[in-house]
């Protein structure tokens, strides 16, 4: 136990201090904590052995798992913060049409391009393995999105439209997986699973939007017994944790194995308690707060997960150089198509692709799905050399997009070690 609290205390002020020399190079936060993971991970200073300095195996970084478990519980609860109906009633239509078609394209664009390459090369790769990849390109990383827009507080027409595409993502990636995967062990073992094609999906997604919409409606009717700000907060953060716990209760009824989307339930609950609470602005920005810290370890050790062994493989970096390519024409296209459909302004049509480029824990969890397919170890080490690329480069272009179309606003004093002094009137 003291090693892990030793690996946490060195992986927050590495996180922070690596932020501190990013900053010079004007790159996102996000971008310096993934750099200071990767350092301390277990191909650099883990490598040395040194128990407590750094993580020394991929063994002991899947230990704290549930650190960015819980992370990715708080990130989707305060995305559910821009469901609130005001917005939806403006762009929640528009938001379901992109984020809908942009993903599909996505897929059928990596799935033409790697069905492709199985044409020309059939040994390079299968086409249970492509199609189960092309769907696996259709999600986008809410994570990095959410830092980046905090850290710059962006606002406007384009990030407002991002995080809602965004947090729909989940969703629409999780119904394309299911059905490519479903597809792909089909033709692996030669035999169709309607269950696992069709009904284990919606059977999901049905269970994640209600446990989250009831999470949601009970942790309102709790927090009108508390009138302390404190207390509030206190509780809304243990909601978040029981929320978080019981999305990973797994179960079968009859034939059907049953499991919920942490993403989606936690996005529920936050979208369900901003629109019936009336002080749920304040909890939520006092929620923000709290977790900072826990936002901070989430990317170091995220850094430190991304296997740097998938580069030693010529065939690896081949198809994940065209999976990225593919992936990002498809995201860009897509978008581009589907704001010209929904009539976006010009801004929005050029830069929104870009804005959905990084991609993170959603895919390397689809990929340790698809890790069961014959080839399937071949698309996990895509993945993982995709997501080395697009949490790396992601977040940059994310902050340069939104810069592009002036909704980065300044982030205010520069130090919180001398007070804002109001300015004096002339």
């Amino acid at each position: 136990m003291e090693i892990s609290l030793i690996c946490m205390a060195i992986a927050l002020v590495g996180g922070l201090m690596m932020s501190r020399l990013t900053r010079l190079l004007h790159l996102p936060a996000v971008t310096a904590y993934l750099v200071a993971g990767l350092l301390l991970g277990p191909f650099f200073i883990g490598a040395l052995k040194i128990s407590g300095l750094g993580f020394n195996s991929l063994d002991q970084v899947e230990n704290f798992r549930i650190v960015t478990q819980t992370a990715l519980g708080f990130i989707a609860f305060a995305m559910g913060n821009e469901f609130r109906l005001a917005q939806l009633k403006t762009i929640g239509g528009r938001a379901v049409v992109i984020g809908i078609l942009q993903a599909v394209i996505t897929t059928v664009l990596v799935d033409v391009v790697l069905v492709g390459l199985h044409l020309l090369y059939p040994s390079m790769i299968s086409i249970p393995c492509a199609i189960t990849l092309g769907a696996i390109a259709a999600a986008t990383a809410p994570a990095a999105t959410l830092m980046v827009v905090r850290q710059y507080k962006a606002d406007g027409p384009l990030t407002r439209l991002l995080m809602l595409v965004v947090a729909l993502d989940d969703a629409v990636g999780l119904l394309l997986f299911s059905v490519s995967f479903g597809v792909a062990t089909a033709l692996s073992n030669g035999q169709v699973n309607v269950i696992a094609v069709v009904v284990e999906p919606i059977v999901e997604i049905i269970l994640s939007v209600g446990l989250g919409a009831a999470m949601g409606f009970l942790l309102n009717w709790v927090e009108q017994f508390f009138h302390s700000r404190s207390k509030r907060m206190t509780l809304s953060v243990a909601f978040v944790l029981l929320t978080v716990g019981l999305s990973m209760m797994e179960f079968d009824i009859g034939p059907v194995h049953c499991g919920f989307s942490l993403l989606l339930v936690c996005m529920m609950t936050g979208t369900v308690f901003c629109n019936v609470c009336d002080t749920s602005e304040e909890l939520m920005s006092r929620v923000d707060g709290w977790t900072a810290p826990l936002n901070v370890l989430f990317f170091v050790i995220s850094g430190a997960e991304l296997d740097l062994q998938v580069l030693a493989s010529p065939v690896t970096v081949f198809i994940g150089v065209l999976y990225i390519v593919a992936r990002s024409a498809g995201k860009y296209l897509g978008a581009n198509l589907s704001c010209r459909i929904t009539r976006e302004p010009k801004p929005i049509v050029d830069h929104l692709g870009i804005t959905l480029l990084p991609q993170a824990g959603v895919a390397l969890g689809m990929a340790i799905t698809a890790a069961s397919l014959p080839d399937g170890a071949l698309a996990r080490n895509v993945v993982l050399f995709a997501v080395l690329v697009y949490e790396l480069v992601g977040p940059t272009l994310t902050k340069r997009s939104l810069m592009a179309v002036g909704e980065i606003r300044p982030e205010g004093r520069t130090s919180a070690r001398t007070p804002n002094m109001p300015k004096m009137e002339k």
